[in-house]
């Protein structure tokens, strides 16, 4: 029987929700940031192991645009930023959907640094402008925007929450586990916690830190414990970029995962990729902080179950 009232009671939610990305737009277009677009339908995703695509026609649904954003970096754009669906297999959750909506804005000449401050700004513009001013509460817990947010170091973070420090989480395989039951659910609590230089083995598509050997230039955003933001200062050298792809793949492989072909047009690129920095924010996550929403299912007009 048709009932119209799940979706209708969603109406005040979702006029918010398109507020939050009408300010995100107006923010880019302030720093004179084009807007983009690229392919959802792909040929080759990056392989990285915690992270299962959908296939379609032979091809791929894009888990991320950031192999398309930084080949348009590589050809001479500097500023770009993009809002636009990804879609990741087996993802689903109370902060997890199949199908979801993706913030990505890269910068040439910058670095993870840069876009922290950038982050900051825009949340804190995007806040006031929608009338919440310097703090936040999401689920009865006060947030304050104002900066200086917190930057907290990976091996900061496992020394003053987990029980065991970062080497031996790694050298025991249980780094993942860790991160999310002792550390992720202390971080961004009263304000945003930048969770910065991860271990280099984690280091993804990260350039490694200068005068750090055993990290990257990486971090995540985090809000009353929940992640929202990833962010990188970009590898730009291709061999080893090319040999991480493959140790992944080699991971997924042993896994028994689906293989995944060479990102080659990508891999080309990075020669002319030079200094830049790229992150990614889940808007579905923003809203909900924004929105006081329990979970992703309050701030989307539909969820997998009811199509």
């Amino acid at each position: 029987m048709h009932d119209p009232w799940p979706l209708a009671k969603k109406r005040r939610t979702l006029a918010l929700r398109a507020r939050i990305v009408g300010e995100l737009r107006r923010f880019f277009a302030a720093r004179d940031y084009l807007e983009i677009e690229t392919p959802c339908l792909i040929p080759a995703p990056a392989p990285e192991f915690h992270i299962d695509t959908l296939a379609c026609e032979g091809w791929f649904l894009q888990p991320s645009p950031e192999l398309c954003m930084k080949r348009l970096l590589a050809a001479g754009y500097d500023r770009i930023f993009q809002i636009c669906r990804c879609f990741r297999k087996g993802e689903r959750g109370a902060r997890h959907l199949p199908e979801f909506t993706m913030l990505e804005w890269y910068r040439r000449e910058a670095d993870y640094r840069d876009l922290m401050t950038e982050c900051e700004d825009l949340l804190i513009e995007a806040a006031a402008a929608l009338g919440y001013g310097d703090v936040v509460t999401y689920q009865g817990e006060p947030l304050r925007l104002g900066k200086p947010w917190e930057r907290l170091t990976v091996a900061e973070a496992f020394a003053r929450f987990a029980p065991l420090p970062v080497a031996e989480a790694l050298a025991g395989d249980c780094f993942d586990e860790l991160l999310a039951i002792h550390v992720e659910p202390r971080l961004g609590r009263g304000r945003p916690t930048f969770l910065c230089d991860y271990p280099l083995p984690l280091a993804s598509l990260a350039r490694g830190k200068r005068g750090e050997a055993a990290v990257a230039e990486r971090c995540e955003l985090y809000i009353a414990g929940i992640e929202l933001a990833n962010a990188f200062t970009e590898l730009a050298e291709e061999r080893e970029q090319r040999r991480r792809f493959a140790r992944e793949e080699e991971a997924r492989r042993r896994a028994g995962k689906p293989h995944y072909p060479s990102p080659d047009k990508f891999l080309e690129s990075l020669t002319d990729l030079g200094d830049a920095a790229g992150i990614a924010l889940g808007v579905d996550r923003l809203v909900m902080i924004l929105a006081d929403a329990p979970d992703i299912d309050a701030v989307t007009a539909f969820t997998p179950e009811t199509l």
